[in-house]
């Protein structure tokens, strides 16, 4: 165990979140068994500012988005508010309270929210986009053109280095044809 006669100095990890609820390490610094110079004597929650601002969904398709909510294990212990935000108008609140939202697109964009909750208080919000299918088939077509771009010219640039290969191959060979009969 610990030596008891020892003081013990305590530190603290940094957290694994720069926003919402995340876990991080209580280090001791002295006192530690053995030669360890630290160790780990719990891990405990920590928390950031409750803004996220724009999350990133964990699946996005062409027809549906699945978006989540911060949160640590265990997930149920937290309320989830999801709500539709509309501009220059009350928010909407969702009937949805699960950690995980999925929204099948429709015509124009759609901007939501999610507040975790805890205890009446909000510990994390998140933001996220959801584009309107219109957009969406405009910026896979983006995407293609954009793709066809880029090989095009890794196409050019892969023939200018095929070609400077071959001249060099023959510039070395003629070199040295030319000091064999030379010599």
């Amino acid at each position: 165990g610990l030596n008891a006669s020892v003081s013990m100095e305590v530190e603290f990890g940094m957290c694994t979140v720069t926003c919402g609820i995340g876990i991080r390490e209580v280090l001791l610094t002295r006192g530690c068994p053995g030669t360890e110079a630290k160790c780990v004597i719990r891990v405990e929650e920590c928390r950031g500012p409750v803004d996220c601002g724009w999350g990133t969904p964990i699946s996005e398709g062409l027809a549906c988005v699945k978006m989540p909510c911060i949160y640590i294990p265990p997930k149920n212990r937290f309320k989830y508010v999801w709500k539709m935000i509309i501009l220059n108008k009350t928010a909407h609140i969702l009937p949805n309270d699960s950690a995980i939202m999925e929204f099948c697109r429709v015509t124009r964009s759609v901007t939501f929210q999610c507040e975790t909750q805890e205890n009446g208080n909000i510990i994390a919000s998140v933001k996220y986009m959801v584009y309107g299918t219109a957009e969406m088939q405009t910026k896979k077509a983006g995407r293609i053109e954009a793709g066809q771009s880029r090989r095009m010219t890794t196409d050019a640039i892969l023939v200018f280095c095929v070609a400077t290969g071959i001249i060099v191959i023959i510039g070395v060979i003629f070199a040295m044809i030319f000091m064999i009969l030379h010599w």
